[in-house]
């Protein structure tokens, strides 16, 4: 029974785990400078050395000692962000433009809800693999207030990219052509990390734009990031930060399968 009579059930998408690993096994090579190498550098070069020569009063760097542990964590942060929105771009719209996998998978037993989840579960492996990494090589530096505090981290990495990777998703399965990702990396994927918190504190903005800042997805994520990593975490501002991006995880979730119904199911 194919996925256009919307047979009832249980997901089927761990039936696409053996692809995504394939698929992962091909090209895995590809993700390793972006995924790993660059972010330590990133690091070295941002924390360890330009922030040697950042003197800055602890209250304004939101309870970080240093410049280190101000940036790292929103580093972390734009990180996941920036992994999720490469995974739900031009992969999406490859399996529906170039490849045509999409639609082969269609017609099957599988739904497209299947395929989103598939696809999606595969995004978080990305996500905790980059994290996960990462987060150990930071540990050297001294980054992190515990053990605890660092699994935390990660968890917020799953659910910040997913708040991501979902809503983009709807977008890239309604995309005809590849030039609609201008906007996605111009105007949403490098704003958001020069302007989020990852870099400096968002009071050093104008009003207005410390306005703004703060209802953007990613500062939930670099807040929630560096609260957990420092030790300096409050009950009220974590749960909103958690519901803010829980709730933009389900509505991209499902936009994303609304969207490639309308694509896919004629």
């Amino acid at each position: 029974m194919s996925a256009a009579t919307g047979r009832p059930g249980f997901f089927q998408a761990w039936r696409l785990f053996d692809y995504w690993l394939t698929l992962y096994r091909r090209t895995w090579r590809g993700s390793v400078v972006t995924s790993f190498v660059n972010p330590l550098l990133y690091v070295v070069a941002m924390g360890v050395l330009l922030g040697g020569f950042v003197r800055v009063d602890p209250h304004r760097l939101e309870g970080a000692h240093s410049y280190l542990q101000f940036v790292v964590p929103g580093m972390l942060a734009a990180q996941s962000m920036q992994v999720a929105i490469g995974e739900v771009t031009y992969p999406v719209l490859g399996m529906l433009k170039w490849s045509k996998t999409y639609f082969s998978m269609v017609a099957t037993p599988l739904r497209v809800v299947d395929l989103v989840v598939a696809h999606l579960g595969f995004v978080v492996l990305r996500l905790a693999m980059t994290s996960v990494v990462f987060t150990a090589v930071l540990a050297f530096f001294g980054i992190f207030h515990s053990v605890l505090g660092a699994c935390a981290v990660v968890l917020v990495q799953l659910l910040l990219g997913l708040a991501f990777a979902t809503p983009i998703y709807a977008y890239s399965a309604g995309l005809r052509n590849e030039m609609g990702f201008t906007l996605i990396f111009r105007l949403l994927m490098i704003p958001l990390t020069l302007f989020s918190g990852a870099f400096f504190p968002l009071s050093d903005l104008p009003g207005p734009l410390e306005a703004i800042a703060r209802v953007s997805p990613l500062w939930q994520g670099v807040d929630l990031t560096r609260m957990f990593a420092l030790g300096t975490s409050e009950i009220g501002p974590v749960v909103l930060h958690l519901a803010y991006l829980v709730v933009l995880a389900a509505v991209g979730g499902w936009l994303a399968v609304r969207s490639l119904t309308r694509r896919l199911i004629f």
